[in-house]
């Protein structure tokens, strides 16, 4: 222990923080498109029924956020499996027992953490910690080390896999998410669509949008992009104004300049600053303020917001691939897995950029 925090814990709060990969607002109320209506109502209170479709309409966001994290559960799951049917697969093959297969191929191969490597960890984190480093240096050798261990275990995981057939079969749940057309990257006809819900003051969205882009950038005329607002009005206060102002600009022709321009400049939201974003992207500017004055997508905006609740989003980024579900401020590699299954499904394969 650290004074009263657990070193453990600290550790974790330090190297698991990317794990934190979305905005997400202090509460959510939605309603949910209604179902058929079922032939018998699920209640009736004073001679009036509640039918089925109502009752979705009370818990259809909350339900499908539980279809997305049953399938995470499922989804991890399989992979521990897949991992153990492939360490068990070479440590029986080499004649030895998949802790000394590890050993040999992975713990035995993790460099001791060095000084300035433990000082810089202490640096970062001697706030929470308060201690002097040297009470607490071998502590912080051990989890290091042990944090590298699980690194070098998992790149051999990897490269079993990578020389071994592996069918997966389980199927991620898709969601029917309408694109924009007016916010739209890419060849309509693409085979792979990405929805976008965002928000322009969200850190992670800000974090998410170069990896975005490099995907984009990778599949060329095989993916389109396509935005819809989703700011989460409890804990960014100027999203919403910025969403207005995208649209303003979008007016002119000009969306994906200026929602690129809000991206690349972060935390510059107050009225002057997106008049002068504006300015930057070739925006006439007199008319861009008379449209933010007007409020007039305010409508649309909070259509995109049902929307996406109805779809399940609770936080932001929140992209769906052809209605697949990719929660928060993934690395490329999140990406390209589910947009390289939707390639092969379309027969295209590992299609390069155009």
């Amino acid at each position: 222990m650290l004074g009263r925090i657990p070193i453990r814990e600290i550790f974790r709060y330090a190297l698991g923080v990317m794990v934190l990969s979305c905005c997400w607002p202090l509460g959510v109320l939605a309603q949910f498109p209604a179902s058929p209506d079922s032939s018998e109502p699920v209640a009736v209170v004073g001679g009036v029924a509640i039918s089925e479709a109502e009752l979705l309409a009370e818990i259809g966001p909350q339900l499908q956020q539980l279809r997305n994290q049953e399938y995470e559960i499922k989804n991890q799951a399989l992979d521990n499996l897949i991992s153990r049917k492939l360490l068990e697969a070479e440590a029986q093959g080499r004649g030895i027992k998949v802790e000394e297969l590890l050993q040999l191929e992975a713990d035995s191969k993790v460099p001791e953490p060095t000084d300035p490597e433990m000082e810089a960890f202490y640096e970062g984190q001697k706030d929470r910690i308060n201690r002097p480093l040297e009470e607490v240096k071998d502590q912080i050798r051990q989890l290091l080390k042990k944090n590298r261990q699980q690194q070098f275990r998992q790149a051999f995981l990897q490269s079993l896999r990578e020389r071994t057939e592996v069918a997966v079969h389980l199927s991620a749940p898709r969601i029917q998410v309408s694109p924009d057309p007016s916010r739209m990257l890419g060849r309509p006809d693409a085979p792979v669509v990405i929805v976008e819900f965002s928000d322009f003051q969200c850190p992670y969205c800000q974090k998410a949008y170069p990896t975005v882009q490099a995907v984009l950038k990778k599949y060329g005329e095989h993916v389109n992009l396509s935005y819809r607002d989703f700011p989460l009005r409890s804990i960014h206060p100027r999203a919403e104004i910025a969403a207005h102002a995208s649209r303003c600009a979008g007016e002119q022709g000009k969306f994906w300049e200026y929602h690129n321009s809000l991206f690349e400049l972060p935390n510059q939201l107050g009225n002057d600053e997106l008049a002068l974003h504006a300015a930057t992207v070739g925006v006439d500017t007199e008319e861009f303020k008379a449209c933010l004055d007007s409020n007039r997508y305010d409508e649309a905006i909070e259509r995109d917001v049902q929307a996406g609740m109805k779809a399940g989003v609770t936080g932001t980024p929140a992209f769906f691939i052809n209605g697949i579900l990719v929660s928060g401020s993934q690395p490329a590699s999140v990406f390209e897995k589910t947009i390289e299954a939707e390639l092969a499904a379309h027969g295209r394969g590992n299609a390069p950029a155009n």
